[in-house]
């Protein structure tokens, strides 16, 4: 076995030439312990560490902080991934200059997230193409970068899915597993009129969640319409009750961008 080159500077041993038998002892203990960084790096790292004459603790720290690193980044496309966004959409691709009537400063302030921390909801109003899917989906990516737990859903394959937990005797279950989530994205409310039933099931899902954990809707209506989509009064007036108290409200207006971009083009 070939000797290890070592050096001193300052009373410590740098990393030396490669031993064939110990970098294959550690890929095998790499991939035992899961620390695929390690293991797939761990040449790169022993170059730099002679190219720097690194000590061994400090060739030590190099690997294993790329190793926390690279599991950070794992870990945050696992939360978007996790979270079924239909398409990515993040708030940095935006185009604030499209749509003047949002604030950039307001939404900059949302993505530090501190609203979901405090459980407040936050409702996007205005038409279709005002931007107000691409501001949920990428407010709801950068809540699940910093680790929070989200999911994004139609209104309406929500409602339907609370319908059939509930013929199954599974409505309990259901809420429960959404009121874990730290944000709920709920897309396109307002489409479609919601019968009593279904806007009963909706209520008791905003119930479950309220003041302890945040939902953030998209609508094409505006508050005073919503009795199209919650055909009771009084239940379409309990129901904007918990999605605006303590709550954030953005109007997104009426010009579609979409629209504006296709006859400019």
């Amino acid at each position: 076995m070939p000797a290890r080159t070592a050096t001193h500077a300052r009373g410590t041993s740098s990393i030396g030439g490669g031993d064939a038998a110990a970098i294959a002892a550690v890929a095998i203990a790499a991939r035992t312990l899961g620390l695929p960084t390690v293991r797939d790096d761990l040449d790169e790292h022993l170059a730099t560490a002679e190219r720097e004459h690194l000590s061994y603790a400090g060739f030590l720290a190099d690997l294993l902080s790329a190793e926390c690193d690279d599991r950070a980044t794992r870990r945050q496309a696992r939360r978007v991934r996790e979270a079924g966004f239909p398409r990515p959409k993040r708030l940095e691709q935006f185009n604030f200059d499209a749509n003047p009537a949002i604030n950039p400063a307001t939404i900059n302030t949302l993505a530090a997230g501190e609203w979901i921390t405090t459980g407040s909801p936050l409702c996007l109003i205005g038409d279709s193409g005002t931007g107000k899917t691409h501001l949920l989906i990428g407010l709801g990516t950068a809540a699940a970068e910093q680790g929070h737990r989200v999911r994004y859903v139609l209104a309406s394959k929500l409602v339907n899915e609370l319908a059939e937990a509930a013929s199954e005797h599974q409505l309990a279950k259901t809420i429960a597993r959404y009121g874990r989530l730290d944000l709920l994205c709920i897309d396109e409310l307002g489409y479609l009129s919601l019968d009593r039933h279904g806007a009963e099931l909706l209520f008791q899902l905003l119930t479950e969640r309220e003041e302890k954990a945040s939902i953030a809707i998209a609508a094409n209506e505006p508050f005073s319409s919503w009795t199209t989509t919650f055909t009771d009064p009084r239940l379409c007036a309990a129901i904007v009750d918990r999605l605006t108290f303590n709550g954030h409200i953005i109007q997104t207006g009426t010009t579609s961008y979409r629209l504006a971009h296709t006859r400019k083009n």
